[in-house]
């Protein structure tokens, strides 16, 4: 990244795709073509994330049913961690299960405190086709682990139980009219 331009900086802001939009429901196709459209993608994502203040962003989330995501995003000792992923897959997820505030930009202004593994290990392709395996602990697993979900059609909503989901639901209904 130190040689080349900023991630985001030529790319354009997507609206973001909100809670109950079926694209954020359903399982995300595999990317078969690598090449600008893609790297179009990857660049729009960014400068979408940014925008919104987001520590990572699914391609779902802006409408592309896509297996694609991209992170700038701190773990708990604050080294920050930049990148995409192309066709990710979680092959790992252990260690101690931490029940931490988690956000997203498709439901702005909510969170809720949802359980996740504190490491993670993803691994998928860079925009160029080059395989990549990207190992996070702490905030950063929570991440990876935030947008895998999406990948898969799921929000962190599906991963609360009880009164705690029907709190987060009843107030995303609420916030988008609902």
């Amino acid at each position: 990244m130190r040689h080349g331009s900023i991630p985001g900086a030529h790319g354009r802001v997507r609206p973001l795709t909100l809670h109950g939009d079926p694209v954020l429901h359903s399982p995300c196709r595999e990317v078969t073509e690598f090449g600008p459209d893609l790297e179009r993608l990857v660049e729009d994502m960014f400068a979408t994330m940014y925008a919104a203040e987001g520590v990572g962003l699914a391609a779902n989330q802006v409408g592309e049913g896509l297996r694609v995501f991209v992170y700038d995003c701190p773990d708990d000792e604050d080294v920050r961690h930049l990148g995409h992923l192309v066709n990710p897959r979680l092959v790992e997820a252990d260690g101690v299960t931490v029940r931490g505030p988690e956000g997203c930009l498709s439901l702005p202004g909510l969170e809720a405190g949802t359980p996740r593994f504190d490491r993670a290990v993803v691994r998928g392709f860079s925009v160029t086709g080059e395989p990549v395996e990207v190992v996070g602990t702490g905030f950063f697993a929570r991440c990876l682990q935030h947008e895998c979900d999406h990948l898969d059609g799921l929000v962190y909503a599906d991963r609360l139980t009880g009164f705690r989901r029907r709190r987060l639901l009843r107030k995303a209904a609420r916030a988008v009219g609902g």
